[in-house]
């Protein structure tokens, strides 16, 4: 077996040398760390990845923490699946590795173990709720100096890291399509509360209702969970509102699917007789029928962006970088127009 005595000598410098080459530790000289790894290319060297982990004080791992939800397949949903994605270029990129580990958004949990364990460097949360167990965690990170970024969920009065999207403006940008298409009385299907882009859509369709001149009505706001189901069952209340509804915006396109579905069981043909607005601009937007109006996140980009930003935090010297600073990145959103919002006639 090679080991870094082996190297040394090949490459004629100390063993010390070989480590620090591998650890990238302190200043060298280009020429000095080329031989070494022309060496260690040459006897096939690799470093033990136990040993450098103790010797860096880093495992060379980022953590994932995903919401357990029983029964609910994450990964095969679009949002999940991108974010996923983006994360894994990120770590790729950086030559680190990935730790998925899935956590109750509802009970008391010791977020700060996998740090002391030197399981991860820092973590990535994604999916996290507004509850009380997940911001005494976060808290207690926070308070801690450990590193973590949060995707898509923001806490008021706090100042954590975080990758998200402008979700006011995108849902801002979707009513006012359906405004200026001729339509007057929409309705909006939300998202839980506990989720921060839940209010911030909230705040972008009432801004457009109040450019409009508009009052909004609270029995025109409706709740699902972001489920295919809960947009199918909102298809029982919007058939009950009869014409008091002449449009839908809905705040991920699986709702908007779902509801369209029920509405059609019930003779409503939406794009015709219901204009509908989904959000995410998923596959099932392009392949829905009609083709559904959806808002396009670049979610890949948001878990690209978070992975770097929290892996550049880990591997920054702290003898040459000012003390980390938390961040709140806001991605822009785009409204993608299909049949399922054509215009009024007339309008």
């Amino acid at each position: 077996m090679v080991t870094r005595k082996d190297v040394a000598k090949m490459a004629g410098v100390s063993e010390a040398t070989v480590s620090r080459v591998f650890n990238n530790v302190g200043p060298m000289k280009e020429s000095t760390k080329q031989k070494v790894l022309a060496a260690a290319k040459e006897l096939n060297y690799h470093p033990n990845a136990v040993a450098r982990s103790f010797a860096l004080g880093k495992s060379g791992h980022i953590g994932l923490i995903l919401p357990y939800v029983p029964k609910v397949h994450l990964f095969s949903t679009y949002y999940f699946s991108e974010i996923l994605s983006g994360i894994g270029e990120g770590v790729r990129r950086h030559g680190c590795d990935m730790l998925v580990m899935f956590r109750s958004p509802h009970e008391s949990v010791d977020y700060t173990e996998p740090y002391r364990s030197r399981k991860v460097d820092g973590c990535i949360f994604l999916g996290a709720l507004d509850v009380p167990a997940q911001r005494e965690g976060f808290r207690e990170l926070d308070r801690q100096g450990m590193p973590f970024v949060l995707i898509n969920q923001h806490y008021e009065g706090e100042t954590y890291s975080v990758v998200d999207a402008d979700h006011e403006q995108g849902c801002y940008e979707a009513v006012k399509h359906l405004l200026e298409g001729g339509y007057r009385r929409i309705a909006f299907l939300n998202g839980s509360p506990q989720y921060s882009n839940s209010a911030d859509r909230l705040r972008g369709y009432y801004r457009a209702l109040n450019e409009a001149g508009l009052a909004p009505e609270p029995e025109l706001i409706l709740e699902g969970n972001y489920s295919r189901t809960s947009g199918y069952a909102a298809a029982a209340r919007i058939a009950e509102l009869g014409g008091r509804v002449d449009a839908v915006f809905s705040s991920n396109d699986r709702m908007a699917v779902g509801l369209m579905q029920g509405l059609k069981e019930r003779g409503i043909v939406p794009g015709e007789d219901l204009a509908i607005v989904g959000y995410d601009d998923s596959e099932a937007a392009k392949l829905s029928d009609p083709p559904l109006t959806s808002v396009y996140v670049p979610f890949f980009e948001m878990g690209l962006l978070a992975a770097d930003a929290l892996l550049k935090r880990i591997n920054a010297s702290p003898e040459e970088d000012e003390p980390p600073v938390s961040f709140h990145e806001r991605l822009s959103t785009k409204l993608v127009v299909r049949a399922s919002s054509n215009p009024r006639p007339g309008a």
